[in-house]
């Protein structure tokens, strides 16, 4: 039912921006990756549980800039894809694993460094109380979590050249950086929403007990998300 409002939706709309998005791919290929995109984004995984549990622990602000990070990281991905390289890293096992051990092993240095992190520094931070360093920190972490899994990079690989029409006034290469531009930005509005719901229940839950199970949470969702890296096929 939401994925049916959300297409009537869509359909009304259609009429408002065809001329502008007929100039680059068809109307109707774009419309249903929007509603594909906004389906997988929605879809519970270890991004935006992350992008959860370090909005409950942390506050808005290092949510959204962690979600901003992961939103980010889709560019990169689009442009291996687009640019061709992405086949590169489906035909050489090696380049694949290399990038999987490289991905899995910041992730469980974060899962370290949360580890090791006192208990009086993981409390519920306001947002106004959050640094500009604190933001940058969450940025790259997310953006790091996202382009150092070639899985993703597999993933759009298989995904953006379903949308593609070798008849649309754009090439191929405009628009699956079109595409992979709009997955970016629906990502970070979801994800952002995501945080901004997450740091408010936080607020209310500033117990030890709840913070000491947000911060087990917090680490074994990045151990698994490096074990799955790894491991998973």
């Amino acid at each position: 039912m939401p994925i049916q409002i959300f297409s009537v939706f869509l359909h009304g709309a259609k009429v408002r921006y065809r001329p502008l998005i007929s100039k680059i791919m068809d109307v109707n290929s774009f419309l249903a990756f929007l509603v594909a995109a906004v389906s997988l984004t929605f879809l519970p995984g270890p991004d935006n549980m992350y992008v959860i549990t370090e909005s409950l622990s942390r506050g808005f602000k290092r949510g959204f800039s962690l979600s901003l990070g992961l939103a980010s990281g889709v560019l990169v991905h689009t442009l291996l894809t687009a640019s061709g390289f992405a086949l590169l890293i489906k035909e050489w096992p090696a380049l694949s694993w290399f990038i999987r051990l490289a991905g899995a092993a910041y992730l469980l240095y974060l899962a370290y460094g949360a580890w090791r992190e006192k208990p009086e520094s993981f409390q519920w931070q306001k947002p106004e109380n959050s640094s500009p360093k604190a933001f940058w920190t969450s940025f790259r972490k997310g953006f790091l979590m996202n382009v150092l899994n070639p899985k993703v990079t597999l993933f759009f690989l298989a995904l953006l050249p379903q949308f593609v029409s070798n008849s649309a006034p754009w090439s191929s290469f405009g628009q699956m950086l079109f595409l992979g531009a709009t997955f970016m930005v629906q990502a970070a509005i979801i994800f952002s929403g995501m945080a901004a719901m997450a740091s408010y229940f936080g607020s209310f839950l500033q117990s030890p007990t709840f913070w000491k199970w947000s911060h087990i949470l917090q680490i074994t969702i990045l151990s698994l998300i490096a074990v799955g890296m790894l491991f998973l096929s």
